[in-house]
């Protein structure tokens, strides 16, 4: 699942909260952490080209698998709610003594860092979701059938509309190297990701949960995005939490990948007030 011009790096694992997590920490052991945590159907490689951006910049990037997907342990559809996603994080922030860090979710891993924002701000700097949302599922009726076909038979048959729901329009319409890689990749996913995505739908809502939140908060929203559209993944993210949004044109669901430039350079300005300070003073 490494798409053209992406680097490699050394893959570790961890035991944490009841499971294995597949995961790579690259850059200076005294820089300032950051956490990537990525969209259902991808793994921690989507970040590949920020992961080296930061380490470049000096920071200590962490991006690991979820439980369930990738590198990471299998699981059982009962042990892949979003929260139980959300505590393993929380375990690995800690088992690595990366706390206070930055947290960067797309989709799905926005979904973690939203959580890890309101229910465990003693570990994060800031928290930043990337097309994702705070509230619960609004197409759960649409995606429920696709979840149901993705349990039975895996992604090969639905990959078109995986992709889709994955990329903007601009991506889709470029074939570029880039989205005809992930697609082969998502294509060979077989019927656990069904519940992995099962989680996903079936997610709560977390906004009355970043009532007051004490992380700094950016939402990231692809003007593309066929599954969370802005406002849902800009304007009502940082109006639950307090925190910013920006839009980011030519990109949909998958905007990490799909501009990383582009997203770059939003984390740098969002990351900067909270310092390089690795105490977090």
């Amino acid at each position: 699942m490494r798409w053209p011009g992406s680097r490699r790096f050394l893959m570790l694992r961890a035991s944490v909260n009841g499971t294995e997590l597949a995961f790579v920490d690259v850059g200076p052991r005294d820089g300032v952490p950051i956490v990537f945590s990525h969209s259902l159907f991808f793994d921690h490689t989507m970040f590949d080209a920020l992961v080296q951006k930061f380490a470049d910049d000096g920071y200590r990037v962490v991006a690991y698998d979820h439980r369930g997907q990738g590198e990471s342990a299998p699981a059982a559809r009962d042990e892949l709610a979003v929260d139980v996603l959300a505590e393993d994080a929380a375990a690995l922030i800690e088992h690595l003594d990366l706390a206070p860090c930055h947290v960067v979710g797309n989709s799905l891993g926005g979904f973690v860092a939203l959580r890890l924002a309101a229910r465990r701000p003693e570990l994060l700097r800031t928290a930043a979701a990337l097309g994702s949302s705070a509230e619960e599922e609004y197409k759960l009726d649409e995606f429920a059938p696709l979840v149901g076909h993705l349990t039975e038979h895996g992604t090969a048959a639905v990959v078109d509309t995986i992709m889709y729901i994955m990329f903007g329009d601009s991506s889709l319409a470029q074939e570029s190297a880039m989205t005809s890689t992930w697609r082969a990749a998502i294509a060979r996913l077989g019927p656990r990701i069904g519940d992995a995505a099962h989680g996903v739908i079936h997610r709560g809502r977390i906004v009355e949960e970043l009532a007051g939140c004490r992380v700094p908060v950016l939402a990231v929203a692809g003007r593309e995005d066929h599954a969370y559209p802005p406002p849902i993944s800009s304007v009502n993210i940082a109006d639950a939490a307090g925190g910013r949004h920006v839009t980011v044109d030519a990109a949909g669901h998958s905007v990490a990948l799909e501009q990383p430039d582009e997203v770059a350079r939003h984390l740098s300005e969002h990351f900067a007030p909270a310092g390089r300070d690795r105490s977090g003073g």
